[in-house]
Parts: structure tokens; sequence; C-alpha cells
């Protein structure tokens, strides 16, 4: 079965609560709040208050910026979080990328490697702790499901043993302002990014789940017109673009069609949609 996920930021109280209703109401597995220190709001405040006023839904950050956050701080957050959602929490980590979250705390953003190397560190010790490693509080679900997002080899590689959900970001480098970033988007990126997760993946028993996130949705009847615009920017030919999981571009039946594709190629089976794309996606849960 295909889970879709909703990723949005509280502005106000009413709104925010509203969406987070909305959400459940049209079936969404999960409400996500990403996270970016200064210029976004704390995700599990925010997940905290949307756990108030639903009773099925998931809630997790996407993703918690490891680079900038300590361990016990995270653990001890979604472990809150699972508590007063009543064992409905997700932990998102990843290796964070802007340069301004790092100097709002006194410090310059490591390379890639750097990045990677804490990332895998907190990683570690995240799971660790909720696990068994927090006298308090205690968790509610026996496992708090951990999702990493990257396009990283190494960190894909690692989420492939040991994440819950892995996370498709298809985020390349980034660029020079400091927030966007080169897309890897194409067949042959992706292709070696579950590579790189099945590889991790070997000899591990328990299961897990491959996920996407979403940048475009538009249900229309001229796929490629709508396409075509974003293919350019990318360099990509359109067909190409269409097939990519980061996109939802065509007919309901035209998506549907590439979500069953996308899960024959790639396993994918989870999808993070923006607010923007809510009511659009409505149809495909259906």
């Amino acid at each position: 079965m295909t889970v879709f996920s909703l990723q949005a930021q509280p502005t106000d109280a009413s709104s925010w609560l509203a969406l987070a209703r909305r959400a459940e109401e049209l079936g969404f597995g999960s409400l996500l709040a990403a996270d970016h220190p200064g210029s976004s709001a704390a995700p599990f405040v925010a997940l905290a208050a949307a756990a108030a006023v639903t009773s099925r839904l998931r809630l997790g950050s996407n993703v918690t910026n490891t680079g900038v956050r300590e361990a016990a701080h995270i653990a001890t957050d979604a472990a809150t979080l699972d508590v007063v959602s009543g064992g409905r929490a997700i932990v998102g980590l990843g290796a964070g990328h802007t340069p301004a979250e790092w100097q709002a705390i006194g410090r310059e953003r490591p390379d890639v490697r750097g990045r990677v190397d804490r990332c895998l560190e907190v990683a570690r010790a995240v799971r660790e702790l909720l696990d068994g490693g927090l006298a308090s509080p205690r968790p509610v679900q026996e496992r708090v499901p951990m999702t990493i997002g990257t396009a990283n080899s190494r960190l894909l590689h690692w989420a492939g043993g040991h994440a819950d959900i892995v996370g498709l970001s298809g985020l390349g480098r980034t660029l020079e302002d400091g927030h966007r970033h080169e897309a890897r988007w194409r067949t042959a990126q992706i292709d070696h990014q579950v590579e790189r997760v099945v590889a991790g993946a070997a000899g591990r028993s328990s299961p897990f789940a491959v996920e996407a996130l979403v940048q475009i949705v538009e249900v229309t009847d001229d796929a490629e017109k709508a396409a075509a615009p974003h293919a350019e920017l990318l360099g990509m030919p359109v067909a190409e673009l269409l097939d990519a999981p980061f996109v939802m571009i065509g007919t309901v039946g035209e998506i549907r069609g590439a979500l069953q594709r996308h899960e024959k190629r790639w396993g994918i089976t989870r999808y993070v949609i923006r607010e923007p794309g809510m009511e659009a996606v409505a149809a495909l849960i259906e």
C-alpha cells in the first residue's frame, strides 16, 4: 500500500490545527515538520500541538539537522512526542546543509564528510537512547520509527541497514545561496541511490520502507506541457522528469501508473508531499 505523508509548517494556531485535522481526514499517514533552526518552527513543539487534535496521524520531523542538535535533545523530544501522541512519533534525521544553521549556534558548517560523520554518530546515539538508553521519558512504542533523509551514498548505505524509512531526498550539492540544491533526479542517479540502500540492507531481517520527497504536484490533462519548464530548468528530458519519484504530474491515472513503476523499479512505497499539493493528492489516496 502506498503511504502519503504531508510536510507543513505552522503560521498560526488555528490554521495549523485545522491542517492536522484535514490531513487525517484525507487519509495521510503522517504529518511532518521540517527542521531549520532560525528559519522554521520547532518541529516537535508544532507536532505535539497537532497530536492533541488527531488520533491516527503519525507525527515526525522531516528531517532534524543532526549537525546542530545533540542526540540527547533529539531523542528526548521524540520520546516526549511519542508519549503525548499515544505512540505516534517518527524521528527523521539528516546531515543538514544550510550554513546559516551552523552560524546561528556559533559554528562553521563542516564539509560533506564531516556532516555525514556527524549524522551517523547522532543517528546511532538517538537509536540507542530511544531503544532503552533514556531514563525518562520512555516512548510508548517499542521502537520509534527512524527516517534517514538523504541522497548521500554513505548515508543511504547506513540507512539501508538501520533505518525504518529510507527517505530519498533527490537533493545533491548545496548551491551558492546556501539553500537550493542540485537535483539528483536522473534515472541513473536514482538507480545508484537505491543500489546503495540495497547494499546496506544485505543480511537485514527487519523490514524497511523507501520514501521519496515530492517537490512538484500538478494534476493536469497535459503532463508534458506542465513538466516542460521544470525539465528545461533541470536540463533533463521531459519523459525522464515525469518518471522521477520527486514529481507527480499528470492525470490521476497517469500518476498512479508512475507510482506503480516506482514501486516495481525502486521499491518506493511512501511519498512526502508539501502542503500546496495536499488536496490534489487526496484523489490518489482515495
